[in-house]
């Protein structure tokens, strides 16, 4: 990224707030030493004159290696605790394989992308990010999104989040973001939530995260499941082709299912029910063999562009909508085999977002060239040894050879006498050799600029992006927003912090900074948050940032939960079976004993899941199929009550026979049945039922309910 490009917005330097003990960095302001307070020093007591900012060669150049503070504070961060990941403890792995549909020759040497059709094998690990390895999946969290390609050039690792911003724009803020979202210190809890003083304490203070906390108050944060959800690169790269020119790229991918979400409520109890419901979830689809898949898109463009785009494509709180630059799906993603063993390849496997091969490099985005030396080093530190690369999760499937040799569990050292380069020793004793021709080189950007610590103030405007993504979200998921924001503040006790969060929302939006704060019974007249740059009124709706508006068009790869007992019609389950099983989804049988029951003709019907076990939160869609005796049991048994009662509340579709409504009248919603509740018994309430289940929710539902 060329550092000519003129800085825009304006913000505030310490000189003109060091009467007041506050220095400024991106229009955000942080107390100093004053009166009373010590000053922050770095391990050694060097005090330290800005913790806002990494050491650049520009505001906006690269970020240089000559930063003590940002390296200890990094340092220590990342060797905080073991064995265990400090973020992204809890995943699941499996592995696969990427095809591109056509060769990108033109834009990237990169040897993956050289020949349509051409499959490289790959190794996928999704996970939460703030809970630790025992948390429950269904928290409302970021998603990692990590895939590491085993190519001809060696592994290149794509290193990404199911959102494609973040909450910080320099990577020397990330410990404090991480320290702020964990478990307080002095008490180990709140465990992989943020409803606490500490998360919106810090994200109150930094303006720059109002984009991102859009996305995770969103329902992108409570995923249906891994197969369900989109996967970004976040930063801006590089791709270089063979005449050595850049393009710049941003990854994305894009899962062929389509995107859903559940509810909070949902969410909630799904962690009770089924803590492992993602996990079970992907495993059980590749054992079934139906390979989740995902198509690879990017977003090419050129300095031009950069230079013109309203925000700078190096800061990570920001995207480029789709409708600006659109999205070219380049190649395909499926993972078609599970792992052996967790621990030997989930577990050890190790993604360095320094990982890349000929033909893709980085930007100088700061918060991308902080993880670059961060993940290294957190690898060293957790998995014991720079030899890390040496379990074969890790290890390249091309060859390799170099000079590096010893340290704690070394598998192989280089053969021979000599270990040092360059030598004079010919073939074979003189080892390997560098390879100019064919060997990774960096794209030749020119660098110049003074050694400071400063945000360039082109990353200045922090509210414009996030009152976009609110205004593309459908009024149903702008409701989602809107309460998950006021569940979590209610949980944040002291007034000062909830009041001024509320603070940031009247620029991104009015109604909803109203709603919030009368949500929350905030009693002082809420006054907005003075921008460091005045946000764009006048960005359009983006339809591609809405989980609702890019769901599915067909029901395949969920599942309806069919509640039966003795003396079910066995005739209406085959059938409904068929239907949804034609779709590509699957049935599952809920009964009052985990043996099953018997059917009206006498056969045994088989049950996945006993009442009280298989809540109706495991499902997408549910049917209630019981014989008139069974309907009047069903309706004495609390289990089953709440299996109908969280359907409805969930706004789920809900097929039923009439020996069901003796149970939905104890739960309460036999007045209420609407457009969602289907009655079978003929072949076209059963074809209706599964042309409902498309649609996923009656999202129309919920303006009826009390929230």
């Amino acid at each position: 990224m060329s550092t000519s490009r003129r800085a825009q917005g304006t913000v505030k330097k310490a000189t003109d707030v060091a009467n007041s003990n506050e220095v400024g960095t991106g229009g955000e302001t942080h107390q100093t030493a004053g009166e009373g307070m010590p000053a922050l020093t770095t391990q050694h007591g060097t005090p330290v004159a800005d913790d806002q900012n990494s050491l650049k060669a520009g505001a906006r150049g690269p970020t240089l290696l000559e930063d003590f503070h940002l390296r200890e504070k990094i340092f220590h961060f990342d060797h905080e605790r073991i064995p265990e990941r400090v973020v992204h403890a809890r995943g699941f792995g499996a592995h696969g394989f990427f095809e591109p549909y056509e060769s990108l020759a033109s834009v990237t040497s990169a040897d993956l992308f050289q020949r349509a059709g051409e499959q490289t094998p790959v190794f996928v690990r999704f996970s939460t990010v703030a809970g630790n390895k025992g948390s429950a999946d269904l928290a409302r969290d970021v998603r990692g999104f990590a895939v590491k390609f085993y190519t001809q050039q060696g592994n290149w690792d794509l290193v990404g989040n199911n959102i494609p911003v973040f909450f910080i724009q320099d990577a020397i803020k990330f410990p404090d973001l991480v320290h702020a979202a964990k478990q307080e210190p002095d008490r180990d809890f709140p465990q992989a939530q943020t409803a606490h003083d500490n998360f919106w304490d810090f994200i109150s203070l930094m303006p720059e995260s109002m984009h991102m906390v859009m996305w995770i108050m969103s329902d992108r944060t409570i995923p249906r499941s891994f197969r369900f959800m989109e996967g970004f690169g976040v930063h801006t790269f590089r791709l270089v082709n063979s005449q050595g020119e850049s393009t710049f790229v941003k990854f994305h991918w894009k899962p062929k299912l389509g995107l859903q979400s559940v509810i909070w409520d949902e969410a909630v109890k799904i962690n009770g029910a089924d803590p492992d419901f993602h996990r079970r979830d992907l495993w059980n689809a590749i054992q079934a063999g139906e390979f989740p898949e995902w198509e690879l898109g990017v977003q090419l463009f050129d300095q031009e562009f950069a230079d013109t785009f309203a925000f700078d494509v190096l800061d990570a709180t920001k995207i480029i909508p789709e409708e600006d630059l659109p999205i070219r799906r380049v190649g395909r993603l499926v993972l078609n085999r599970c792992v052996d063993n967790f621990f030997a390849e989930t577990e050890q496997v190790a993604f360095c977002t320094n990982n890349v091969v000929p033909g893709i490099d980085f930007s100088d985005d700061p918060l991308l060239q902080g993880r670059n030396f961060s993940y290294l080093d957190t690898q060293i530190k957790r998995l014991g040894s720079p030899n890390f690369t040496h379990i074969p999760i890790n290890a390249p499937k091309c060859p390799f050879a170099n000079f590096q040799q010893d340290g704690h569990m070394a598998m192989h050292n280089p053969k021979g006498r000599v270990n040092y380069e360059p030598n004079s020793w010919g073939v074979p004793d003189g080892g390997p050799r560098e390879s100019p021709q064919t060997g990774f080189k960096s794209f030749p950007e020119p660098v110049q600029g003074t050694k400071i610590r400063q945000r360039s103030e082109t990353f200045a405007d922090h509210y414009s992006q996030a009152r976009q993504f609110y205004i593309s979200q459908t009024k149903t998921e702008q409701g989602h927003i809107a309460d998950a924001l006021i569940f979590e503040l209610s949980k944040v006790e002291r007034l000062a912090i909830r009041e001024r969060m509320v603070s940031h929302l009247p620029n991104i939006d009015t109604k909803l900074a109203v709603r919030v704060a009368k949500g929350l019974g905030l009693r002082n007249k809420v006054v907005a948050a003075v921008p460091a740059k005045e946000p764009l009124a006048d960005l359009k709706p983006s339809k591609a940032l809405s989980v609702i508006l890019n769901g599915p068009q067909v029901f395949a790869g969920r599942k309806v939960g069919v509640l039966l007992t003795d003396g079910s019609d066995r005739l209406i389950f085959e059938d409904l079976k068929a239907a949804i099983e034609a779709e590509g989804a699957i049935v599952e049988v809920i009964a009052p004993a985990i043996g099953g029951v018997t059917a009206d003709d006498g056969s045994l019907i088989e049950a996945k899941q006993k009442i009280g076990g298989g809540p109706s939160v495991l499902y997408d869609a549910v049917a209630v199929l019981p014989a008139e005796a069974g309907g009047q049991l069903l309706a004495k048994n609390p289990a089953a009550t709440d299996f109908v009662c969280d359907a409805f509340a969930h706004l789920k579709f809900i097929a039923y026979v009439d020996a069901a409504m003796p149970l939905f009248e104890k739960a309460g919603i036999a007045g209420d049945m609407d457009d969602g509740f289907v009655r079978l018994g003929t072949s076209k309430g059963t074809n209706s039922f599964v042309a409902m289940c498309r649609k996923l929710r009656l999202w129309e539902r919920e303006k009826d309910l009390v929230r």
